[in-house]
């Protein structure tokens, strides 16, 4: 049975990279890309009809980008050694810098359109993007000016992108030595949540010791990829890399600040949560590193994929029949690749196929519950996109914190339904594998901020030396963990494991975790509180992620993100877990 669920198939984008349609699809998008710019140049037609015609083809270009990025992304988050994907991302890549300079044309028409509310609402191809034509607008000031744009994008491909695509080589193809064994990284990660102590304390000497083997390369990369988002930042007339991803995010300072002001209160009740678990493990100076994920209390099962398909459809079905046949199909139409192998990216992630309706699941499955936990996030985005079906393209562009609404959602409703069906003996495990995830998406997330806010400044002045980025990493994790963690066995190279370090365009990937984590958890409190009648309310907020600003769209469940009062809502049911676990472990002690 194991043997069906093993690799997503990709079959229902392309056959493969030779395949005669995916070829002219991806030859045609540089013609695409100028056929929107002549569009919106026709001064034969009324300026009604080339924003109708615009806004049509990009709909229609948006679909075939959906396909090409998804196969050759995909293929090549699986398989780094693949060539053909290598060749193909290349030229894609080519591609997105023509339809960037299309976009941007559109966003200079509209910003030089008068009377565009008057046109949105005249037209029925217009009103339902309005809110997408209308934020062009008010953005327009961002847009870098039209006569250096095309260098700029230009350059980032062997910039920024570039840099990106070589720290994903370099991660997927790093060989560890364990043991007897050479190991992919994402193996070796996996085996933090080992019930051996040995096999835990090993793998992390083992996954430190690697990467002597390419932090300078990863130093590079990392440097190279934020001095650009300084340039960027300045190109758009932001004042600082931080502002212009709150505005690409749709959300305000005063949201942030309100978000780490109920965080920092609070860490000192995580901090206890993690003195606790290392007095259980026989620490006494703090948790060691390489214990952060060790399984707690007498549940250390491995579960298998049908075991995995089995409980999230029985415990998110409860919430949702539509849900649990969503999460079924995905495991039976093959959109899931599920373990660890040579050349496969670490981590996990979901990538929408908006124009089929479906979505492709990337993990590192090894068996553990925090692997099903995983599974349940990553299925969240999945059916964050099925809600968003059927809206057009430029309405789907939920902002980054929303991204993990449904996530979150998903991770709580499984911990809440495991933790009331479970027996005694488990309590205590299943308490602390929430508390374990709860502390990665808040305290370990509050320092990869401070992480990157620091790198971000530094690199005005200079790039930040790989012995400087491990100083920095463990003074962030010092301000984070504090005396949580054992402070000679920390992690100094969490810079060069993280992905969301590196990828360009997108700076400061860490706060709408912790956004996502307290806020779905806010959300998942309003289901409680309303019953099965909630689930309406809920695929509605998730429809509406990419059609309102954070604040509005929280507002639109009665969630106030600009106080800190929500905030501290959230993270007392975490502390109330927290004051749980701790005093079952006073029993077991």
């Amino acid at each position: 049975m194991e043997q069906k669920y093993d690799r997503w198939d990709l079959s229902c984008l392309y056959p493969g990279f030779d395949d005669d349609r995916f070829k002219a699809d991806l030859a045609s998008l540089k013609d695409d890309a100028q056929t929107g710019i002549a569009l919106l140049q026709d001064e034969s037609l009324t300026r009604l009809a080339r924003l109708e015609q615009a806004v049509a083809h990009s709909e229609q270009v948006s679909a075939k980008v959906d396909r090409l990025a998804n196969f050759i992304y995909c293929t090549s988050a699986v398989d780094a050694a693949n060539e053909q994907a290598d060749a193909a991302m290349d030229q894609l890549s080519l591609a997105f810098t023509e339809l960037e300079l299309s976009s941007s044309a559109l966003a200079r028409f509209v910003a030089e359109t008068e009377d565009l509310g008057q046109l949105i609402s005249s037209s029925d191809i217009l009103r339902p993007v309005g809110f997408a034509l209308r934020e062009m607008k008010e953005q327009s000031m961002h847009l870098i000016a039209p006569e250096i744009e095309p260098w700029i994008l230009q350059m980032q491909l062997s910039g920024g992108e570039a840099f990106s695509q070589l720290r994903d080589k370099l991660d997927s193809t790093l060989v560890v030595d364990y043991r007897d064994e050479k190991l992919p990284l994402a193996g070796v990660r996996g085996k933090a949540y080992d019930p051996d102590p040995a096999v835990r304390k090993d793998a992390y000497e083992a996954e430190i010791a690697s990467y002597a083997k390419m932090e300078l390369p990863m130093s590079y990369c990392l440097n190279s990829i934020k001095m650009e988002a300084r340039t960027l930042a300045k190109a758009r007339k932001f004042d600082s890399v931080l502002d212009m991803t709150l505005a690409d995010s749709r959300m305000d300072r005063q949201t942030l600040d309100a978000l780490w002001t109920a965080i920092r209160e609070y860490l000192p009740h995580f901090r206890r949560y993690l003195k606790t678990k290392a007095r259980l493990l026989g620490h006494t100076n703090g948790l060691p590193f390489y214990d952060l994920f060790a399984p707690v209390g007498k549940t250390t099962r491995k579960y298998t994929v049908e075991e995995a398909r089995e409980i999230l459809i029985r415990e998110m079905g409860k919430f949702s029949p539509e849900m649990a046949a969503f999460i079924g199909n995905a495991f039976d139409a093959r959109w899931i690749d599920f373990y660890p192998r040579d050349g496969k990216t670490g981590g996990a992630f979901c990538s929408g196929v908006h124009f089929a309706d479906r979505s492709l699941v990337m993990t590192n499955f090894q068996g553990s519950f925090s692997d099903v936990s995983t599974l349940a996030h990553e299925l969240g985005h999945g059916w964050h996109n099925r809600c968003m079906a059927g809206l057009p393209y430029m309405m789907t562009d939920e902002p980054m914190p929303l991204a993990e609404t449904a996530s979150i959602f998903n991770e709580t409703m499984l911990s809440w339904q495991s933790l009331k069906s479970c027996g005694p003996e488990e309590r205590l495990y299943l308490l602390e594998n929430g508390l374990m995830e709860a502390t990665q998406t808040v305290v370990d997330i509050y320092s990869r901020f401070l992480f990157e806010q620091e790198v971000i400044e530094t690199r005005e002045d200079h790039a930040m030396s790989v012995d400087e980025l491990k100083k920095a990493m463990l003074r962030a994790q010092e301000a984070s963990y504090g005396d949580g963690l054992d402070p000679e066995v920390r992690h100094p190279y969490m810079w060069a494991c993280k992905s969301h370090y590196y990828s360009s365009g997108n700076n400061f990937y860490n706060f709408p975790y912790a956004f996502g984590l307290l806020f779905g958890k806010g959300v998942f409190a309003r289901y409680l509180e309303k019953g099965p009648a909630f689930a309406e309310d809920y695929c509605r907020l998730l429809r509406s992620c990419g059609s309102a600003p954070v604040a509005e769209v929280a507002a639109s469940v009665g969630i106030d993100v600009r106080d800190s009062a929500f905030w501290r809502s959230s993270l007392e049911v975490i502390r109330k877990d927290i004051d749980e676990f701790c005093l079952l472990a006073e029993k077991t002690e």
